[in-house]
Parts: C-alpha cells; structure tokens; sequence
C-alpha cells in the first residue's frame, strides 16, 4: 500500500469513527428523552430560555411536510448520497481534514435522523429554545446546522477558488483542448 492509499484509509477510519462516536450520542440522547421526558411536563434548565420538551416530530426541518415519511427518507438518501460522493472526492490534504471531520458530523446527524424515522415513524426531539420561541430539535438537528455553518465559513472565507477545483466535474483534458 503506498502512503496515498494509507492516507485515505486513515481518513475514512477517521470518518466513520466520528459518525460512529457522534451516532452513539445522539440515540443515546433520544433514548433518554424518550425514556425521561415522554408524557412529561417540560424540564426547566434555563427559566424562560432552554427547556427539554418531548416531541414526536412527523414532518421534516421546522415541522415541515408532515407524514411524508418515505418522501423526507428519499430526499435524506439523495442527500446522503451526495456528502459521501463529495467526502471521497474531497483531496486528501491537510487542510481538507477539518472537512472530513464537519461531512461526517452531517452525516452522523443526519443518519441519527433516519433511525428514528425508520424505527418510530418520528424523530424524537427534545430540546427548546424558548427564548425565541425556536421549534423543538435534537442533538443530530445541532450536529448538521453546526457543521454546515462550519463548512460555509470555511468555503466562503478560508479556501480559495483553486483549493476548491477538485469540485469541478469536467475533465482537465478537454478544457487544454479548447
């Protein structure tokens, strides 16, 4: 095995130890506010800002497209699809570590996601921010927003046009043909 090869394999144990770890977590999270919040008044933890409230959530992002379970699974594996063919085209440099990392935090919220969707039908969320008066999430919710925030710093303020080419789907040869 050459050292390229080494260095992708060690990315992807790196990738899927992440979502695994991160995964873990979040059930662990639900199975507890399934368990302690379920049926339950809400949980103060910040008067008239933070409070654990169990929800059952049908729809999809904000409580949308309710009871469109095979629709929101369909447009999730899309999704999926997506992040993972751009995790294994992304350069296997040094800078590009952290967007490894940040790829595999979305896709660890959002297969955190699917579980519940398959298993219950719903996806158990349980943390309310009142203070806005914010829908109801979970730790998978925070794992995708925070990531995508991330890689949008990232793309729009660290790298630069040329870190970013490897996104681009034609083939160098027929642009020098040009």
């Amino acid at each position: 095995m050459n050292k390229k090869e080494v260095k992708r394999w060690i990315m992807l144990c790196l990738d899927i130890l992440v979502v695994g770890l991160l995964l873990v977590l979040d059930q662990f999270t639900k199975s507890l506010a399934v368990t302690r919040l379920k049926g339950k008044s809400a949980y103060v933890l910040i008067d008239g800002v933070l409070e654990l409230q169990y929800l059952e959530n049908r729809g999809s992002a904000f409580g949308m497209l309710q009871n469109q379970k095979f629709f929101i699974l369909f447009v999730g594996i899309v999704f999926m699809a997506v992040i993972l063919l751009f995790l294994f085209k992304l350069p296997r440099q040094r800078k590009f570590c952290i967007v490894h990392i940040l790829l595999s935090v979305i896709i660890a919220g959002g297969f955190g996601n699917m579980i519940d969707r398959l298993r219950y039908d719903y996806v158990v969320d349980f943390i309310s921010f009142i203070l806005i008066n914010y829908p109801i999430f979970n730790v998978a919710d925070i794992y995708i927003v925070m990531a995508t925030i991330g890689l949008f710093i990232l793309f729009l303020f660290v790298f630069k046009e040329k870190d970013l080419e490897f996104l681009n789907f034609k083939q160098n040869r027929y642009r020098e043909m040009k």
